[in-house]
């Protein structure tokens, strides 16, 4: 988009060696976001502007529309002092307000010009002025400052300046990496700014091996990244770069056939766009003896090491051929080609090596290893986890299911870690679960127990899947409350953003097992099992509270997050159900009960029997209908006689929806009772009785939820 003659585009690039590619991106958009505000904030550019960042590993930059070349001057009206501290009797400045004056470079004389208005319940003199709108080279000097001060570099490098500075080969600088080159062009004219030790102009690099000129001599702003394309070899936006990277990788795949398709890995993909400024997509091979490994293990090499992405057919099976992204377009590419497929052999063969040694060796036989390994200093080491693992695994199977299930819960509770002391699990830690299950599957044991293996750690992100079978939900469940009751049972609690054991993550997959797999646990329950297992080692007395609250926390954020309201989360959770999976079904009721018309009265009246209740702790839900003297308590106790057993009745049936619904038939009742009784009536026995009316309307109200939660 470009810019009226008077207000052209203004163009910023620092050129950099070569930039940490996993930070590349947010380096860059904060490099711009950062300069585009500053200039925003003073008056050098505005709504109309837009602003275009670019990153590659050598530049940072921005470009930014409709830049004026001096901000507008503004007036500006300073509050001096009341006019009765200002001025005397006489209506002259007082010593006061001439030194005032002075501090604003102003004599005596100014008190005729000052502005007088009134403020508050007196009058004060103001100064009334114009500020001079900053130029674009002051204030450009200040924002490219900023931007720099604010950049989230991961680690700061210092070096030495060679020119221009008080001590060539002396003098340092901080940045992410060693600056070489400033531009900043206003249209086509050079801002006078300076930045890192350089003096801006319009000079930049292109590719360091394919650029057709250097240095590349930009003719305006607008004409940045054409040129750079043209001249330096270069795509200097990271979205446009990305973009060709994954238009190069699909053209290449189709190329191959047989339904190829590279695999999908975002992070991968940002991760090489930092890497090259020219993409250039090469296709590979290896030798189809390593298919033999599992493609877990070949893939995340071939990601984790070199930034290949690997090949998959059609059903989603690794192929021997793999995708290159490089950043040189020679005639001949058999060179790199080759170099590529040379360079990933050694870690195939690596990866090959440790398979075959790890099945020499069956899981059981590990076991004793996991004793040497130290899990925590208060906790023990592997082996003693993987006991307390056991005990818990088989509490939850018993209630999950029969005997057999017990027996391979148990069975893949003790193996579950023994892929943690493999070699290959050595060597890719990442791996871990999903070669115990090749490995279990080696060893000749059920695939449920194997499944169980690699399924415990799951889900381990949010929108992770969950374990495919129940074998693996026991295990699962098992190892995540084992760390919670474990670290909330010696008070190591997660703070702020520091949470190293992954303690939430451990607590929402908790939630989202029990919910989504519609669990018969209660949480309570599975609790005391956790911390029963811990033993002794669990000191702290209030590890099973704090363990309630943290995982009632993270379920209320779960269920906000998915759109309900704080307050029908509250009326929920607030009555502390045990069984988790019921939790959407009472959310639903509540969510459908407040929709009613007469949900805002019941809520409130509710509200009002609470508040009530709690001063009177001698109520109890007990009526006596010989003492209903008013006609209103009497309709409302006839009427609960009829709506809440069956409300009762489908709340037993899980249909909470239908109960709360059959409890709105209430409302005009309720009304009227507090319109035409008064409760805390002189007579005892009038007075308990009236209670006890309303403590039992009060439990039937709430056995859904905590309906006065709902109220406004």
């Amino acid at each position: 988009m470009n810019a009226t003659s008077s207000h052209p585009s203004l163009l910023v690039e620092l050129f950099v060696e070569e930039l940490p590619p996993k930070a590349l991106k947010k380096l860059g958009d904060a490099f711009a976001s950062v300069l585009r505000d500053q200039l925003v904030a003073q008056g050098l550019a505005g709504g109309a502007s837009v602003l275009t960042a670019y990153a590659s590993p050598r530049r940072l930059a921005a470009h930014l529309t409709h830049v004026a070349p001096r901000a507008a001057d503004k007036a500006v009206s300073q509050k001096l002092m009341p006019v009765s501290v200002g001025l005397d009797a006489a209506g002259r400045p007082t010593p006061a307000l001439v030194k005032k004056l002075a501090a604003l470079g102003l004599d005596a004389s100014a008190a005729a010009g000052l502005r007088r208005a009134p403020d508050g319940k007196a009058e004060a003199l103001f100064h009334d002025s114009t500020v001079a709108g900053a130029t674009l080279a002051e204030g450009l000097q200040k924002a490219l400052a900023e931007a720099i001060a604010k950049l989230p570099i991961p680690k700061v490098m210092s070096y030495q300046l060679e020119a221009r500075c008080e001590l060539p080969g002396w003098s340092s600088v901080s940045f992410v990496r060693p600056a070489h080159g400033l531009v900043a062009l206003h249209g086509a004219e050079v801002v006078p700014v300076t930045a890192l030790g350089l003096e801006a102009g319009r000079d930049t690099h292109g590719h360091r091996f394919e650029a057709a000129v250097d240095p590349v001599v930009l003719r305006d702003a607008d004409h940045y990244a054409l040129q750079l394309e043209e001249e330096g070899a270069v795509i200097a936006g990271f979205e446009a770069r990305r973009a060709e990277i994954a238009r190069q990788l699909a053209a290449a795949a189709l190329a191959v056939g047989n339904g190829c398709e590279p695999i999908r890995d975002d992070a991968l993909l940002d991760e090489v766009t930092a890497l090259v400024e020219r993409p250039n997509v090469l296709t590979c091979s290896f030798e189809q003896e390593f298919l033999g490994v599992p493609q877990e293990c070949l893939i995340l090499t071939m990601k984790a090491n070199q930034k290949y992405f690997p090949l998959l057919d059609a059903q989603g099976r690794l192929t021997h051929r793999f995708l290159v992204v490089s950043n040189i377009r020679p005639d001949d590419a058999s060179a790199v080609t080759g170099g590529n497929e040379r360079v990933v052999r050694p870690r195939l063969a690596d990866a090959k090596f440790f398979f075959d040694q790890d099945r020499k060796r069956t899981l059981e036989s590990r076991l004793p290893l996991l004793d040497k390994v130290v899990y925590h200093n208060k906790l023990g080491t592997q082996g003693e986890r993987v006991q307390r693992v056991v005990a818990i695994a088989k509490a939850i199977a018993a209630q999950l299911g029969d005997g057999a299930l017990v027996t391979q819960a148990e069975q893949a509770a003790r193996l579950a870690k023994t892929d943690l002391v493999t070699d290959m699990v050595g060597e890719f830690p990442e791996l871990q679960g999903i070669m115990g299950r090749y490995y279990a599957l080696n060893d000749g044991l059920p695939a449920a127990v194997a499944d169980a293996i690699e399924d415990h750690y799951k889900p381990r992100f949010a929108g992770d899947e969950l374990p495919r079978g129940t074998v693996g939900l026991a295990v699962a469940l098992a190892d995540k409350l084992e760390t919670l009751a474990g670290m909330f049972g010696i008070g190591n609690l997660p703070t702020g953003d520091r949470d190293p054991f992954a303690l939430r993550r451990h607590a929402l997959g908790v939630v989202r097992m029990l919910i989504e797999r519609d669990l018969p646990l209660e949480l309570p329950a599975l609790i005391d099992i956790a911390l029963g297992a811990m033993g002794p080692l669990a000191t702290d007395a209030n590890a099973r509270t704090q363990l309630l609250d943290f995982i009632q926390d993270r379920l209320a954020g779960s269920l906000r997050e998915q759109g309900a309201s704080a307050q029908e989360v509250d009326a929920v959770l607030g009555q502390r159900p045990p069984r988790l999976a019921e939790v959407p079904r009472l959310l639903a009721a509540v969510r459908a009960f407040a929709r009613l018309p007469e949900a805002p009265a019941l809520a409130a009246a509710n509200k009002r029997i609470g508040n009530i209740l709690k001063k009177s702790p001698e109520a109890d839900a007990h009526v006596t209908e010989g003492l209903l003297r008013e006609p209103a308590e009497q309709a409302l106790y006839q009427a609960m006689q009829q709506v809440v057993p069956q409300a009762d009745a489908q709340f037993a049936a899980g249909d909470y929806t239908a109960s709360l619904q059959t409890l709105a038939a209430l409302r005009a009742p309720v009304d009227a009772f507090f319109d035409g009784v008064m409760v805390n009536a002189e007579e005892a026995d009038l007075r308990l009785n009236r209670l006890g009316l309303l403590a039992a309307l009060h439990r039937a109200m709430n056995r859904v939820a905590l309906l006065e939660r709902l109220a406004a």
